[in-house]
């Protein structure tokens, strides 16, 4: 394993002190937390708090959306795991202003457990809490860590439609309504061409052979759907939108915004690669996204592959929400 770290206990505080330090004008960290929030504390006034967060080594999520427009805090597990409750309940009380937090969590069973224990300290303090679980990634019912359908990369979609919302001042009602209207509406799967290596173990976390793909991993490395020979790009693409279009039964008339992304050491030429060849076959369907982003949003560590995402633009706001401008690192 080689790696740009010190001691491989500490790459999520170097990290988080690191971020910090590097983006003032965007975050600052929660004391004795591996936590961030907003710098601009400000303009949160009387705003509904946005929280995310999970294990750490999907970089820049979340932490790199946090900002006006998108996140009021992210907290950061350590590699891979659930941020604890009491690092959670800290970040929410730190957004808090009286007009109640709501938590964005991907659908793994020690993230929803540990921001429902939050969510339950919040109470105490009637801090009012409400959240939404998203389960976007269509490839597998049940996987390691998850019970039904894993939280992976269609996750910023919703930090973007909460994000806007909140910024526009809406209720903490108002935001979760919208949330689970959405929700349903957002599909992921992902191709892989090698495993993550997590720092603190240094062995990756599954093997394939050098003409090797696997289609429908995970973001923690959980197993997917099938292993092939290695094919052309334009074959990926068939193979990820035909998946899709069986769950979302893709038309022209509707509108959609797509996010392919990179899963940490995917070069944004093969990226491109990739989307020029999606756009080829959505055309086929006589789909052209309203909105698109291409580019490494929720990664794996180290692993070489794509996601695709599609979000099926069922309201007319949703897409002028995705287009709101924001000030954060990553988006």
């Amino acid at each position: 394993m080689k790696k740009i770290i010190n001691d491989p206990a500490n790459v999520v505080p170097e990290m988080v002190d690191g971020m910090v330090r590097s983006y003032p004008q965007y975050l600052e960290k929660i004391k004795d937390t591996a936590a961030v929030v907003r710098a601009d504390k400000d303009s949160m006034s009387g705003k509904v708090g946005i929280v995310s967060g999970g294990g750490s080594g999907h970089e820049p999520t979340h932490a790199g959306f946090v900002g006006k427009g998108m996140l009021s805090a992210a907290v950061c597990g350590q590699v891979f795991t659930s941020p604890t409750p009491d690092q959670i309940y800290e970040a929410i009380k730190a957004v808090d202003q009286g007009k109640g937090v709501f938590l964005v969590i991907k659908n793994y069973s020690g993230d929803v457990m540990n921001f429902d224990m939050a969510k339950d300290m919040a109470d105490m303090d009637n801090i009012k809490v409400k959240s939404i679980v998203v389960d976007d990634d269509i490839a597998v019912e049940n996987s390691t860590f998850t019970q039904g359908r894993r939280g992976v990369a269609g996750t910023i979609f919703m930090h973007k439609i909460v994000g806007a919302l909140a910024q526009e001042g809406a209720s903490l009602d108002e935001i979760d309504a919208t949330a689970k209207k959405v929700l349903p509406n957002i599909k992921t799967i992902a191709v892989a061409l090698s495993a993550a290596t997590n720092p603190e173990t240094g062995k990756p976390g599954f093997v394939l052979k050098d003409d090797e793909i696997e289609y429908g991993v995970g973001i923690h490395s959980e197993p997917g759907y099938r292993r092939e020979k290695i094919r052309p790009a334009k074959d990926l693409v068939t193979e990820l939108v035909g998946k899709l279009n069986d769950e979302m039964h893709l038309e022209g008339h509707k509108k959609y915004a797509v996010l392919v992304n990179g899963m940490g050491a995917t070069p944004l030429m093969e990226q491109y690669i990739f989307s020029n060849d999606l756009l080829d076959k959505l055309n086929e369907f006589n789909v052209n996204p309203s909105f698109m982003k291409v580019g490494n949003y929720m990664t794996s560590l180290d692993m070489a592959g794509i996601s695709l995402t599609i979000f099926e633009l069922a309201d007319e706001k949703w897409l002028e929400y995705l287009n709101k401008p924001v000030e954060t690192i990553a988006w």
